[in-house]
């Protein structure tokens, strides 16, 4: 056995990264709300239809991760929820199972966040080439 697998997994650690991920998942969806207004200001500048095509694109694109966000902080608030139990049951540390879970989700994470990251560079590369 590696020292992973024998080493507890404490509480207090995926406590510390959940909340982490909560304040970043905030960060994007202020950002998402900024980026849609700024759509929302620059929609009736233009009548070409391939402008106001990709200004949908955009619109769609950021409600589609807006969504992950709501679903990513429903996640942490059901996996906060879980360990609170434990710890009244007097657990402090994290099963392997539940371990891994919270493994995958950091994989999720980081997909989304390069993605939405992707998204952002995509929208400043559109609004400084067409407005």
């Amino acid at each position: 056995m590696n020292n992973m697998q024998t080493k507890p997994i404490f509480n207090e650690d995926i406590h510390f990264e959940h909340q982490q991920w909560e304040r970043e998942l905030d960060f994007y969806d202020d950002e998402i709300k900024i980026f849609k207004n700024r759509l929302a200001e620059i929609l009736h500048k233009s009548e070409d239809k391939e402008f106001l095509i990709k200004l949908d694109h955009f619109e769609n694109r950021f409600r589609i991760h807006h969504s992950k966000i709501e679903a990513f902080k429903q996640r942490i608030r059901a996996h906060e929820l879980n360990m609170s139990r434990h710890y009244e049951a007097g657990e402090n540390t994290m099963d392997r199972v539940l371990y891994d879970y919270h493994v995958d989700f950091r994989e999720q994470m980081q997909t989304e966040r390069e993605m939405y990251n992707e998204l952002k560079k995509e929208f400043f590369d559109f609004m400084t080439k067409n407005y």
